[in-house]
């Protein structure tokens, strides 16, 4: 009888200290912005302001900021469709302020290219420590100390954070990246939600189980030959995931 591998350990990251980083609010709502950018610049974070869509653009050219907060709820152009133009041409991490919070709006999100979400009403302390995540997440850095793996015809290498099928290049985001990377850095063993959660996106997220579960089935779709029925990233049922190879 074939056993499941045991969950497997991880060390605890150390905590990264976010230098002075340039944050970019979109959002229509005068209260929101003035509320965000004091919470913001009172932790030392440089602010800079778009009302809209086609401004939050040119404004991203312009400026260059570290994170993007978008409102979904714009007038002409919405948050979803400024976040997939901003897509085309940068990998700047996009956390999306909405004041939806159905799971079908927050697939829509992540498809859209979006890194993370948060619902209004927040409060000022989980506002900070998701900014202060997704910038840890986004340091420089190596993803992981192994080369690549090959499976069923899927190349990826993580070095050159390639991936192929069959020769043909599969995109993945710079949370899909580190989140395959951490399952081949402990291939054939089982990791918690929890574990992964800590590890990928920070420890303020070890409950976020939405979040890992849907970028789960984001990245089965790019990887998997049948994404419904997966034979490379596998559940654990009540414990989390594990790579199959």
């Amino acid at each position: 009888m074939k056993t499941s591998p045991k969950p497997a350990p991880i060390k605890g990251k150390a905590s990264a200290v976010v230098g002075k980083s340039i944050v970019q609010i979109v959002d229509d709502d005068p209260a929101i912005v003035r509320l965000v950018r004091r919470y913001l610049e009172l932790e030392g974070f440089q602010v800079i302001v778009a009302w809209d869509g086609r401004s939050a653009l040119d404004q991203l050219a312009r400026e260059a900021p570290n994170l993007v907060l978008l409102d979904i709820g714009l007038p002409e152009v919405d948050g979803l469709e400024v976040c997939r133009r901003m897509r085309s041409n940068s990998d700047v991490p996009v956390i999306m302020l909405t004041a939806r919070g159905r799971e079908e709006e927050v697939i829509e999100g992540f498809d859209a290219g979006a890194d993370d979400y948060l619902a209004k009403p927040f409060s000022s302390g989980v506002l900070l420590a998701r900014v202060k995540a997704v910038l840890r997440r986004y340091r420089p850095g190596e993803e992981t100390d192994i080369d690549g793996i090959e499976w069923n015809g899927l190349v990826v290498d993580f070095s050159a954070r390639k991936v192929t099928r069959g020769g043909r290049p599969i995109h993945l985001t710079r949370t899909e990246f580190p989140l395959l990377a951490l399952l081949a850095r402990h291939r054939g063993k089982i990791l918690t939600s929890a574990q992964i959660l800590t590890e990928v996106w920070g420890p303020e997220y070890a409950g976020e189980s939405q979040i890992l579960r849907l970028h789960i089935g984001r990245l089965r779709k790019k990887i998997e030959p049948v994404p419904e029925c997966p034979s490379l990233i596998l559940t654990e049922l009540g414990v989390g995931y594990w790579l199959n190879c």
